[in-house]
């Protein structure tokens, strides 16, 4: 079957089993090939061909609701609903998204990325059903991994609170991004091994009901065999206790096992649980044998040998990052790092080889990361958390309430700052100096460079008066040298790269090579501008701003950030409760939109965060006087 000629799922109903098993290894060819092109999150996707195919198959899409946890496994899915065709252009600029996309499809009835989010969802459009009085199916899809998010467990409860007919599939592959950690994937563990636990319940029932009924005293001791029994045939009947139906394990790879358990599903009044079994990587050796995450989520490879495809080049930051606490964390044992379910992005898992006592992994759950090294440093240990820009979010309550209100003294490592290119709007780490930087106690710093970095890095280690965050972007640095010895950097003192007397740039991390580029530009103008590398970014450079109101220049502040209320909204606010009203002041960053996936250098073209673009707001900005013909 040509997939390209897939318009709508349902063209799955008039297919039979042996048709279904074919298609379902044209998909996984079509995956493994198109992705060693583009790259994007393979093992996720060859582990729920079936799963996805019985979903469309017993579903009448869009009319019933499927909704996908973070979204990694939603490849098929829009396979199935007339987007292969696309897969070419897939996570690349204005091509396919590598998430679920309402303006992309009627198909996707829910936007994703951050994980623990579908039962939440899912709750509300039952619950919406339920008040229109309307008929349709909802199905929550949710990871092993993604449901040990605190958010996952409200709602869980919550459901089985209101006994919402809701179906939610457990996708158990046992291997997120990093290994699942906590008691809930023992449980999972338990579960897996318990056999076809509905299959031995029912049969239980049965038994007891052909039990004579000799009064009310036997009945009752009836249930009790029962229930007793229950719990020995599985060890924690955790969902059940839930309010839940539990219908599993279930083979997520047999047509007949999955199809039989969601004909079930459909039939069971109130909130069900499909516990459904899958292998990560399914039909593709090297990502079958992934045992470090590499496979979740990759650029282009070797579709035959199965070769990441790899540029040689600079160490990234978040290894110099890793590094760098590494060092610090042999002379100084206080220190320790936590992760949230990213300890090979964030490059943890180095440091965690060499003190594994000293590193905490507490899985999908940012809030309680951020309160645990709060905690940590009120016994005087230094915590470092690194965490992705666009996931520290999920824990904003608790850096205003527990860090910044307390003023403890925890380091934020806040990894891929700026804009991250193919994820896309869920992951572009644009927001973070705007929700942190009017915190009372936070500081923030970012480096100009790897080396920077390091002394950053050492900088916040040393600091003892309250949290400090120091940002940086994704990728490579500049393959600079990089010193031997670390040295703290003056928090609060910002750094002269070229002087000019006809205007300024204040900027810092990945714009100084753009406004470096452009006073080049700028000067075959015959314009001499300053270039100041604004590495502090709370508490500002005040002497610094100081200077140059009175000597009276114009002022670009340029970052690679939320243009509201960031950096460059700082600087305005400083010269006005200042009174220096005569200073002009320019802003250059992220506009008030959220940024759609491409690379990075076509998304900065496309917003107009270019060297070219640069030079030309500070020539619009020197009075014409300045300029020499």
């Amino acid at each position: 079957m040509e997939l390209e000629n897939i318009k709508d799922p349902s063209m799955l109903k008039q297919l039979s089993k042996t048709e279904l098993e074919e298609l379902a290894s044209e998909i996984r060819h079509f995956l493994i090939e198109k992705l060693s092109v583009t790259g994007g999150h393979l093992g996720p996707n060859l582990g729920v061909v079936e799963l996805t195919m019985v979903l469309h198959y017993c579903l009448e899409s869009p009319k019933d609701k499927i909704i996908w946890d973070v979204g990694h496994q939603a490849y098929v899915h829009k396979i199935l609903t007339g987007r292969a065709d696309q897969f070419d252009t897939l996570r690349q600029y204005k091509g396919l998204c590598g998430f679920p996309k309402r303006s992309e499809s009627e198909h996707d009835v829910w936007e994703t990325g951050h994980s623990s989010t579908s039962l939440s969802a899912a709750m509300g459009m039952a619950a919406a059903r339920d008040l229109k009085g309307t008929d349709e199916t909802v199905v929550a899809v949710i990871g092993d991994g993604a449901l040990t998010g605190g958010m996952a467990l409200e709602a869980l409860n919550h459901i089985g609170h209101e006994q919402k007919d809701i179906i939610v599939i457990l996708n158990d592959n046992e291997m997120s991004i990093a290994p699942n950690v906590g008691a809930l994937h023992n449980v999972l563990g338990r579960l897996r091994t318990a056999g076809k636990y509905h299959k031995a319940k029912e049969e239980l029932e049965m038994l007891i009901r052909k039990i004579p009924a000799f009064g009310g005293k036997l009945a009752t001791t009836a249930e009790r065999v029962k229930d007793s029994l229950k719990y020995l045939l599985v060890s924690g009947i955790f969902f059940e206790e839930l309010g839940f139906t539990y219908l599993g394990p279930v083979d997520g790879h047999d047509f007949d096992d999955l199809l039989e358990n969601m004909r079930y599903a459909k039939k069971t009044k109130g909130p069900v649980l499909i516990h459904v079994l899958t292998k990560k990587g399914k039909g593709y050796a090297p990502a079958e044998n992934d045992a470090e995450g590499t496979w979740h989520g990759l650029g282009p490879y070797k579709m035959e040998s199965g070769e990441v495809v790899k540029k040689p080049g600079p160490p990234s930051y978040s290894g110099v990052f890793s590094d760098t606490l590494k060092k610090i964390a042999r002379e100084d044992k206080r220190l320790v790092a936590i992760t949230a379910a990213m300890p090979g992005g964030t490059k943890l898992d180095k440091f965690a080889a060499e003190f594994p006592d000293r590193m905490f992994d507490v899985g999908i759950a940012e809030q309680h990361a951020t309160t645990m090294a709060g905690g940590l440093a009120t016994q005087g240990i230094k915590p470092v958390f690194a965490v992705y820009s666009t996931f520290l979010q999920r824990g904003y309550d608790q850096v205003v309430h527990d860090i910044c209100r307390q003023n403890l003294n925890v380091v934020f490592a806040i990894d891929r700052a700026g804009l991250v290119g193919a994820d896309g709007e869920t992951h572009q780490g644009v927001f973070d100096i705007a929700y942190l930087r009017h915190l009372p106690n936070m500081v923030i710093l970012m480096p100009k460079d790897e080396n920077e970095l390091q002394h950053m890095i050492y900088t916040a280690f040393q600091y003892d008066d309250g949290p400090i965050a120091v940002r940086y972007p994704r990728g490579n640095g500049y393959g600079i040298k990089m010193d031997e010895q670390l040295k703290q950097i003056p928090i609060g003192k910002w750094e002269t790269l070229q002087d000019g007397n006809d205007a300024c740039i204040l900027t810092f991390g990945t714009m100084i090579p753009v406004a470096e580029e452009a006073v080049r530009q700028l000067a075959l103008q015959g314009l001499s501008v300053k270039i100041v590398n604004a590495r502090s970014i709370k508490p500002l450079d005040e002497q610094m701003l100081t200077e140059l109101a009175e000597v009276n220049i114009p002022i670009l502040t340029l970052e690679e950030t939320s243009v509201q209320g960031s950096f460059g909204s700082a600087v305005l606010e400083f010269f006005h409760d200042n009174d220096f009203h005569n200073v002009v002041v320019e802003r250059m960053g992220i506009p008030d939109q959220f940024i759609e996936h491409g690379s990075v250098s076509q998304l900065l073209e496309e917003i107009g965060l270019t060297s070219a673009k640069v030079a030309e707001k500070i020539t619009a900005m020197v009075p014409r006087k300045r300029q020499r013909a």
